[in-house]
């Protein structure tokens, strides 16, 4: 039968993945098994037309190799058009930044990256940003992170304040833009400039995600035809209240699993 394995064509009489796996590298311990894009810890019967990797722990791929394994991890047909997605992200503080990198590690084809500030100390407690890049842009420190995360994807970065004159012209080709500012005037801002000039943007934005209450009251609602809502629509940053890193990244995953379903055509939350 004709399967892939790795990334190339083969031609095989082997009936399980695991009398496959056997006949290339004997009792070799540490080979990690994909079918079809997912991990087995068992054996398997072999179909023509399966997609087989088998990874050596430790050892690099080539960069054929390595995004077909992401291909075959995130499921074949949902990779490919996760990677036909273009996603605007504006502001790359704890949402944004957060955002990126779940974005980068799904493999989505195109992100565009818009904040005009630079990395402080005070951000590095919910941020995704280090010590070694404060005092660097924001735009630059993350595309850095996002090209070695992964580096098959298409990064655009603009370091420029968004407001009411260039939000159209910046988001433009952006069917999809990720609302990700700590100002509740900024946020109403941006939203009402989108949706009033265009209708074919869909934005995912937050609202609610200060402190250290239950993360179990951070949701997903649609607000509007094209108004998405992440949050519990209540904490907001205020003293006694500040912004931590686990909300922060509960809310940028949801903002994240939302571009992912609408990428993938479901509009519903």
């Amino acid at each position: 039968m004709k399967i892939e394995l790795n990334g190339e064509q083969l031609e095989t009489t082997e009936k399980t993945v695991l009398a496959l796996r056997n006949t290339i590298f004997g009792s070799k311990p540490g080979v990690v098994v994909i079918l079809n894009g997912h991990q087995l810890n068992e054996d398997h019967p072999l179909s023509s037309g399966d997609e087989v990797f088998f990874i050596e722990k430790g050892v690099m791929p080539s960069q054929r190799q390595l995004e077909k394994m992401m291909a075959a991890r995130h499921t074949p047909k949902v990779h490919d058009r996760v990677k036909q997605g273009k996603v605007a992200i504006a502001g790359l503080g704890g949402l944004g930044s957060n955002i990126a990198v779940a974005l980068a590690r799904i493999g989505v084809g195109s992100l565009l990256l818009v904040d005009f500030d630079v990395v402080e100390p005070s951000n590095l407690n919910r941020q995704s940003y280090y010590v070694e890049h404060l005092g660097r842009p924001k735009t630059e420190a993350l595309s850095e992170q996002l090209r070695k995360i992964n580096p098959y994807i298409t990064i655009h970065a603009e370091q420029v304040k968004i407001d009411e004159t260039n939000a159209n012209r910046l988001f433009e080709g952006y069917g999809i833009v990720c609302e990700a500012f700590d100002s509740p005037k900024e946020k109403a801002m941006l939203i009402n400039t989108l949706l009033t000039s265009r209708s074919d943007v869909k934005i995912v934005a937050a609202s609610g995600l200060a402190g250290y209450e239950s993360a179990n009251t951070i949701r997903t609602d649609r607000k509007l035809k094209n108004l998405y809502v992440c949050g519990d629509g209540e904490n907001e940053a205020r003293p006694g209240r500040g912004l931590m890193a686990p909300r922060v990244l509960v809310c940028a995953g949801h903002q994240a699993t939302m571009v992912l379903r609408l990428l993938m055509c479901i509009k519903d939350v």
